[in-house]
């Protein structure tokens, strides 16, 4: 055999060692999932259920994602989307508000298609009119819950913070319901999860703030340029909440040890209470009137949003096509 063909025979020996090597590393990699980040509000949030879900029930696991929960404000979530530090939020106030200010952020997939707020208050309180002159626990300003509360006690009942009533801040809606307890605060913007908790100790639902206005919650979003370079693993994290969404409906025993461990709770009727109100809350969808009336939520001049100016095209805020094609793939039709 000449040198030649024994060098050839070698090289061909070795190239196929490193392919070999190579597809070994990609089914290990595979096997161990690809490393994601989802950011959470703390203390929970009913929004939000669907995601704890896909987590805890291994339904992105099973797409092939190794999902790590990253929990902090609302605002910090939105900041580390743009900064390319946590891969899916489920921010749609802050990350609509920073989108039109010119973050290149897309959401992906939907949570929650109806608003879960509530403004619960001491037993003392009868009537919205009544919250006049006292003190509310709200979200930061900017924050979803700040803007819901802000926007229904201004539009339906005329009334404005500072002026017909005094707010204190608090990140964790776990803070806003000891404070109602306390009597520290005489009303808190709750999720129904907290809202079920703080009726329990004696509190009032006064309104649902979804009878006054439409809602997305808890819509996922990602940095455009990860919608662009990662598309397949999008995809993944897309097909994983679209069962997460499916799962609330379907498994009532699952749903309700999930919310159990992330909100606390142990008793029964309340587990069970809490349930019947999420149970047909969610879904993967991002209606294109929901989507309107969460930017037109965010062009207020409390939020820094010249008076007059029109929206933008919103769509473009959207990764419609992959969303749409990720239904169509698991056998469902996208609604218009």
């Amino acid at each position: 055999m000449r040198m030649s063909t024994v060098r050839y025979l070698c090289a061909m020996t070795l190239a196929g060692l490193a392919l070999a090597s190579s597809v070994t590393w990609v089914q290990v990699a595979e096997a161990q999932g690809i490393k994601v980040k989802v950011g959470r509000t703390l203390g929970g949030s009913g929004f939000h259920i669907p995601s704890y879900i896909a987590v805890d029930k291994g339904l992105l696991k099973a797409e092939g994602l190794d999902a790590e929960f990253i929990a902090a404000q609302a605002g910090v979530l939105v900041r580390a989307a743009i900064a390319k530090e946590v891969e899916f939020v489920p921010i749609p106030g802050g990350g609509s508000e920073a989108m039109l200010k010119g973050a290149p952020l897309a959401f992906l997939v939907g949570e929650s298609l109806v608003s879960q707020w509530t403004i619960t208050t001491t037993p003392d309180i009868k009537r919205v009119e009544d919250l006049k002159g006292k003190t509310i626990g709200l979200e930061r300003p900017g924050q979803a819950a700040y803007t819901e509360a802000v926007v229904v006690l201004g539009k339906f009942f005329k009334m404005e913070p500072g002026k017909d009533y005094k707010v204190i801040t608090f990140n964790a809606e776990t803070d806003r319901v000891a404070a109602l307890i306390n009597k520290s605060i005489q009303g808190a913007i709750l999720s129904f999860p907290h809202a079920a908790r703080a009726e329990k100790e004696g509190m009032k639902i006064l309104i649902k703030t979804g009878d006054y206005i439409p809602r997305l919650g808890g819509t996922f979003l990602t940095h455009k340029d990860f919608v662009k370079e990662k598309r397949d693993v999008v995809k993944r994290f897309i097909r994983g909440m679209v069962k997460a969404n499916d799962y609330v409906k379907a498994n009532k025993k699952g749903t309700m040890d999930v919310i159990q461990k992330y909100f606390e709770i142990k008793d029964a009727a309340l587990l069970e209470g809490i349930y019947k109100q999420v149970q047909n809350a969610f879904g993967p969808e991002i209606p294109h009137d929901l989507l309107k009336e969460l930017f037109e939520s965010r062009t207020t001049p409390e939020l820094g949003w010249p008076a007059g100016k029109p929206l933008p095209d919103i769509e473009q805020f959207v990764a419609r096509d992959l969303l749409n094609e990720t239904l169509k793939e698991m056998g469902r039709t996208p609604k218009k």
